[in-house]
């Protein structure tokens, strides 16, 4: 049974019930959700899209994005999820391996590529796109028309407004489980983007894990801007709580409260922003879940003393397999105490093995195709170092953060848990910079705290990691520098921050 139809036939169960909140308020039934999916996959049809077409997609998280991503799949389409922050050159790079045949975009977006500066839609000065009206492809817009919209151009609207069908595809399937209906990319270089492709069958396997770890059931809010968590969300017949777009900490609480949320999503840079303005979670919430980017100790004791009734847990996930660990705070915090290394991610969800190096290496259901123009993948070799203690993953660090000190190979994942769960420190980072008079790296531990926390450090570390991991100098700064909707550390930004600081 593919995605699309598990969800439609929630809808069928359920037509009266909300399914989804947006950020202004807006409420969608589920008898609405299926109405509308099934009037864009008909029009998309009736306008030409063929199964196996790719549409690249400029649309934020909206009900408007939902139901058009779903009605694309619905008719066999491929949603191609395109980035406006990646820039100019790297858009160029993507768009030519994915060779979609359609672009979905907002009409805000069309009017300011056509300006070149994309800065009401991105958030930020600076940032340069493409026209996409002179793009060779079958144009959609979501929104008012402005100028800009190629002349032509489908609207949305329209095929919402549309003749279509109230009774679903002929067989009911609404697309082959098997054959690609989401790319994503995640990596790469102007030269050698690489893009993640997912089927139906795919996204469906992941869907069912989350929702046995994650129970969900009509009457339950689920307060997220993360497609792969609402989609379960509205599987299960619960109500999406969708915050809007680039949410204030205080907003995104607020929020909580007001829709009585009893599940939320946030990377751990985000709850911690969240706690500092609201340092006790609403008394609905039962589950709390950190993911995107590792779960700083002092950030997993905050959420757990800020929501004492809720489970607390942090996944591990990558885009290509989703999700492949989730581990309570609790249980993370007591490894972290005990003084084993690494940072604890919990039973596997998903098939592991073990390269000669320690790499570790996935396989399940939940695997991605493979990587669009390569081979279809069988097992997924992560780039991450890990080992299993007692049947639970632990993660040892990053192949390509290795740092070498003499005859010593020095993995930052393998340390920096102990470090950030010391008292003083909020986060810590190790990096690496050439040492041009030795051949060897410089060692430096980056820490957000007190400016008196590298004196205080200097004594405590031999207590909680080998002497040939302790830094040549320890940097007190602000904050870590993050980027990306995830929040993951910037470690190239990081070694530019302490090159030629002090302590």
């Amino acid at each position: 049974m593919t995605l699309v139809r598990r969800l439609m036939e929630q809808a069928e169960r359920t037509p009266g019930a909300v399914a989804l909140v947006a950020g202004d308020g807006t409420e969608l039934t589920y008898g609405d959700l299926r109405r509308q999916v099934l009037a864009v996959r008909h029009g998309l049809a009736a306008n030409g899209l063929e199964p196996g077409d790719g549409m690249l997609f400029s649309v934020r998280p909206s009900p408007e994005s939902l139901v058009l991503a779903l009605g694309v799949v619905a008719a066999g389409g491929v949603v191609v999820f395109a980035d406006p922050g990646a820039g100019s050159e790297m858009f160029e790079a993507r768009l030519r391996l994915a060779d979609p045949r359609w672009s979905a975009a907002e009409s805000l977006l069309y009017a300011a590529s056509r300006l070149r500066a994309v800065r009401a839609y991105a958030g930020r000065r600076g940032l340069l796109l493409p026209k996409l009206a002179d793009l060779p492809l079958r144009h959609l817009y979501v929104g008012r028309w402005l100028p800009g919209v190629p002349r032509g151009a489908l609207s949305f609207g329209s095929l919402l407004r549309g003749d279509a069908p109230e009774s679903p595809p002929e067989n009911g399937a609404y697309g082959d489980p098997d054959a690609p209906a989401a790319v994503i990319f995640t990596s790469g270089t102007t030269a050698n983007p690489r893009a993640v492709v997912h089927t139906q069958a795919s996204l469906a396997a992941a869907l069912d894990l989350f929702r046995e770890r994650l129970p969900l059931g009509p009457g339950d809010v689920v307060h997220t801007d993360q497609l792969m968590l609402g989609l379960p969300t509205l599987i299960s017949g619960a109500r999406w709580s969708m915050p809007p777009l680039s949410a204030s900490p205080g907003t995104f609480v607020r929020q909580l409260r007001e829709r009585g949320a009893t599940h939320t999503f946030c990377v751990p840079v985000h709850l911690a922003e969240v706690l500092d303005v609201e340092p006790a979670l609403p008394g609905t919430l039962r589950y709390v879940l950190l993911g995107a980017a590792p779960a700083p100790a002092g950030v997993l004791r905050r959420a757990v003393a800020a929501a004492p009734d809720a489970r607390v847990s942090s996944v591990y996930a990558m885009t290509e397999i989703l999700p492949v660990a989730i581990a309570s705070a609790e249980d993370k915090l007591a490894h972290t105490a005990s003084g084993a290394e690494g940072d604890l991610l919990g039973e596997p969800l998903v098939e592991t093995a073990f390269g000669d190096d320690g790499e570790l290496m996935l396989a399940g259901p939940n695997l991605c195709l493979g990587y669009l123009g390569q081979e279809p993948l069988k097992r997924l070799p992560t780039g991450d170092l890990a080992r299993l203690d007692a049947g639970r993953l632990v993660l040892m660090g990053r192949k390509k953060d290795m740092l070498i000190r003499g005859k010593f190979n020095l993995y930052p994942g393998l340390y920096e848990p102990a470090i950030a769960a010391l008292d003083g420190v909020a986060d810590a980072a190790i990096v690496g910079l050439p040492d041009p008079g030795t051949g060897d790296e410089e060692v430096v531990l980056a820490v957000v705290g007190d400016p008196g926390l590298p004196a205080a450090l200097r004594r405590r570390l031999p207590d909680v990691i080998d002497h040939d991991a302790l830094p040549d100098r320890i940097v007190v700064l602000p904050d870590l520098p993050r980027s990306g909707r995830g929040r993951k550390l910037d470690r190239d930004r990081l070694r530019e921050l302490v090159r030629g600081g002090d302590a």
